[in-house]
């Protein structure tokens, strides 16, 4: 349903001549943008350089993943935090990691790293964590929703009061028709929307319609993890300048594909995936 909803909008689009966030009646032209990377290394200096190289690509904030160790953790959040300094924003993804009482002993360490948000510490459907936990993570918001559909899935995170932002995908959640009722809906609840991106960068393209049309839209994600199909799918390479990336102003998405890419990754019915990183899946004996 994403997929066909997002290709009804392009069509709209064309039709019209004019961007979707244009017939949105969205009226800013870039949004902000963070890099989604920093996943567990064995040298934690790795981490550290990393931080470093989305910063030197024009990002201004940053998302990593702890739940390794406790150990790990801390050193991990205090090094980067180190790295990127107080002008920039450290976010934090927990992807389901972590039990309450384990993320109760890593507060204070979040706090000390100035973290912007904490996302997704626990499954999606341990309601009772996240309601837990959010009062106790005091000035750090709580981030979830990479993993809910549909207005309803949303419409219950607030009106549980489970979250602080929220996490629509466009190619996940509905398409661009249902996040923007999910936004509208955010907006009179009094919740900022923060779009979850990591298949593919006509996905992330989307989602970048959306959050310009959202007053209480805040930033979306960028898989940094060398993906082809954010790097290399579109003809014109999206361009991340001091912390924003430009919105194509062509109609429609505004975007268009590299054939040769398409033709590389499409694979005949069958056939066995080429090793290498896709989207949130890696193929191959040695990853």
């Amino acid at each position: 349903m994403g997929g066909i909803y997002i290709a009804l909008w392009d069509i709209r689009g064309k039709v019209a001549g004019k961007p979707i966030y244009r017939l949105l009646g969205a009226h800013r032209d870039a949004v902000p943008a963070y890099p989604s990377g920093l996943l567990w290394k064995n040298d934690l200096e790795e981490l550290v350089d990393e931080a470093a190289r989305h910063l030197s690509n024009g990002f201004r904030a940053i998302k990593t993943r702890p739940g390794k160790t406790s150990d790990y953790d801390r050193a991990g959040l205090k090094g980067i935090q180190e790295k990127i300094r107080s002008e920039n924003r450290l976010l934090v993804d927990g992807n389901g990691r972590y039990s309450l009482d384990q993320v109760r002993r890593l507060v204070l360490d979040l706090h000390a790293a100035d973290v912007s948000w904490l996302e997704e510490p626990f499954v999606p459907e341990d309601f009772d964590s996240y309601l837990a936990l959010r009062p106790e993570l005091g000035s750090i918001p709580l981030a979830a929703g990479e993993n809910d559909f549909g207005i309803q899935g949303f419409r219950e995170l607030m009106d549980r009061n489970m979250v602080d932002i929220l996490q629509p995908d466009c190619c996940r959640a509905g398409g661009i028709t249902e996040c923007s009722r999910i936004g509208e809906l955010a907006i009179r609840r009094g919740f900022r929307v923060a779009t979850r991106t990591w298949s593919d960068a006509v996905a992330l393209v989307a989602n970048m319609h959306l959050i310009a049309f959202l007053p209480t839209g805040i930033t979306v994600e960028v898989d940094q993890t060398g993906n082809p199909l954010i790097d290399d799918l579109l003809l014109d390479r999206l361009q991340v300048i001091d912390g924003k990336i430009s919105i194509p102003q062509g109609p429609g998405l505004g975007i268009e594909p590299n054939e040769d890419i398409v033709e590389k990754y499409t694979l005949p019915h069958r056939t066995r995936v080429q090793k290498g990183s896709y989207a949130d899946m890696v193929f191959g004996r040695q990853h």
